[in-house]
């Protein structure tokens, strides 16, 4: 007889799986699997269980809105390794440069100018590597 727990939550890292491969990148999740070890594996389970298979695989909210969410919360939380790599998740759920921007200064209306200030650094150094941001033109 099979274990309903065990079952469930194999169903639900299978699907936070697929999920987190396709908003983060099937190489950088699967990265992450091959570094873990006996220690921060069950790090990795309950991550791609709970994050990605129950939250991420609700049917409330699209993954786009979840993305910016992300970002916000991210900004508030001042977790810039996280906004790197939430801000590449977001441009792969369809996320807009603009609305990435428009999120970043919400943030920084409500959670203040450091944490909006290091939210802007963390994903503009992505945006420039995608080479979806260019220099303002002086104007004099």
């Amino acid at each position: 007889m099979s274990d309903p727990v065990t079952a469930e939550t194999d169903a639900l890292f299978k699907q936070g799986l697929e999920i987190r491969r396709e908003v983060l990148g099937k190489e950088y999740v699967d990265s992450s699997l091959a570094a873990a070890n006996d220690f921060n594996m069950a790090f990795q389970r309950i991550t791609t269980e709970w994050c990605w298979g129950y939250g991420w695989g609700r049917p409330g909210l699209d993954r786009k809105t979840r993305s910016l969410i992300n970002l916000a919360m991210l900004t508030a939380l001042n977790r810039p390794a996280e906004i790197k790599l939430h801000t590449r998740g977001a441009l792969n759920n369809g996320v807009t440069v603009d609305e990435i921007k428009e999120v970043m200064l919400q943030a920084t209306i409500y959670c203040g100018v450091p944490a909006g200030l290091e939210g802007f650094r963390a994903a503009n150094e992505v945006l420039k590597e995608a080479g979806l941001v260019k220099p303002v033109q002086e104007t004099k």
